[in-house]
């Protein structure tokens, strides 16, 4: 399948799934990656889309969502109740002044869907492989296992994470 269909077929699948992410949280917070980080990115869900707002209860980390800015994102401190607002891409992002990406540890990536090679596909905007280019940290992916395809046949520009979590 190409981009376009794996896009349009993880969007059908995934509004029919009951998403389990008590548990994808669970697992996350249990890896390594997770308990080393002090600042971690985590995204604001879109509808159907894994929730790990959850995490925010820990406070023994400090944590980050992105903001769109023309073509790129930034990284801005986030608190649970902070005030949000609408991006250009229909998301909610902070109001919060960005930071330097390189202090952040661990992003957690949202996804569509991912294959066996940790390559995923997103919404199509190429958002987050700009922003992990040069990114020295960790990255993860949390989603239902009936969102893991063969292969995704990643081109140049695709940067894989270091690893999926399923339920």
């Amino acid at each position: 399948m190409d981009k376009k269909t794996l896009r349009q077929f993880a969007k059908e699948k995934r509004k029919k799934l009951c998403i389990n992410c008590d548990l994808l949280v669970e697992k996350l917070v249990q890896t390594d990656e997770y308990k080393r980080a002090k600042n971690i990115m985590i995204f604001y869900p879109l509808k159907n889309e894994v929730n790990l707002l959850s995490l925010l209860k820990d406070k023994t980390k400090t944590f980050y969502l992105p903001k769109v800015f023309e073509k790129n994102l930034l990284c801005c401190p986030y608190s649970d109740g902070d005030e949000l607002c609408v991006s250009v891409c229909k998301t909610l992002e902070p109001i919060t002044e960005s930071c330097d990406k390189n202090i952040i540890d661990l992003v957690i990536v949202p996804a569509l869907c991912c294959d066996k090679n940790n390559y995923r596909i997103g919404y199509g905007g190429g958002f987050y492989d700009r922003f992990l280019q040069n990114y020295k940290g960790k990255t993860i992916v949390c989603l239902p296992k009936e969102l893991i395809v063969e292969t995704i046949y990643p081109e140049e520009q695709d940067i894989s994470v270091d690893r999926v979590i399923t339920d």
